[in-house]
């Protein structure tokens, strides 16, 4: 019995989708923006104080205290773990304050400036995933601490794949709490109009899997991106996939969504 059937995905009535990682290929410039932000911002550090150098990891640092986060979030996460603390600052601070608004305005500054070099890379398996959900008439969300959502999820050519988007920009203008707390992934499904438990959500990043799980969602498929597989699966994912083209069923299979009759169904009630 293969992951579909074990899940019954026939039972779900939307899917909602982490962006960074599981649509495209763009976490791999988040994570080069937060390398440079606080190696710049470190070295500065300890040559001011002149203590040691500890430069970030992405293969520890990224992945516990800043991927899938608000880049706020992040900011503050990264350095308490280093036990160095800032003033918070306000929203229009520059990238020069030494504040945490000011040092993520500052990696937002990196990100962009990596994003209009590069352009967007989207990963086959999840289109097709999403095609396949859309042609059966499941309710699609993007879900994205990011501010540039919008506009990267319209340069991929998939916006109008997507019934409604909770963003960084919606994080700020609603004052929800950002992943690992649920609020984001609570949203989408409301403004869906489905339940937590007749939803999927998808995700590549811990803190992310986290906020699925915390929110009751009926079913959790963590994204294996960055060889963890094991930690999404602690974290609570049900399912761990290498790419989503692996729940999409092969030819012998049935597909793994309902029918759009069923569904309409139960909309009438």
């Amino acid at each position: 019995m293969n992951q579909i059937d074990r899940h019954r995905l026939t039972n779900f009535d939307a899917v909602l989708f982490d962006m960074d990682g599981v649509i495209t290929e763009t976490a791999a410039l988040h994570a080069a923006a937060w390398k440079r932000l606080f190696d710049e911002y470190l070295k500065t550090l300890a040559a001011r104080t002149q203590s040691g150098y500890e430069p970030f990891d992405l293969a520890r640092d990224y992945r516990v205290y800043v991927d899938g986060k608000s880049r706020y979030d992040g900011v503050k996460d990264f350095l308490k773990s280093r036990s160095l603390t800032l003033p918070p600052g306000s929203p229009d601070d520059g990238p020069d304050r030494e504040t945490i608004y000011g040092l993520g305005n500052k990696k937002d500054e990196y990100f962009d400036r990596c994003f209009r070099e590069t352009g967007v890379v989207v990963y086959p398996g999840t289109v097709r995933y999403l095609h396949a959900a859309r042609a059966a008439g499941l309710k699609t969300a993007v879900v994205s601490s990011s501010h540039h959502c919008r506009e990267i999820i319209q340069s991929a050519g998939l916006a109008p794949l997507f019934e409604t988007r909770i963003d960084g920009h919606e994080i700020d203008r609603l004052h929800l709490h950002g992943k690992p707390a649920p609020d984001m992934f609570l949203e989408a499904a409301r403004r869906l109009g489905v339940l937590p438990a007749k939803a999927i959500v998808i995700e590549d990043a811990l803190a992310g899997v986290l906020a699925g799980r915390a929110g009751g969602f009926g079913l959790v498929i963590g994204v294996n991106r960055q060889n963890q597989a094991d930690a999404l699966r602690q974290q609570g994912a049900d399912i761990v996939v290498a790419d989503l083209a692996e729940m999409l069923p092969s030819e012998s299979e049935t597909e793994p969504f309902p029918a759009p009759r069923q569904r309409t169904e139960r909309r009438s009630r």
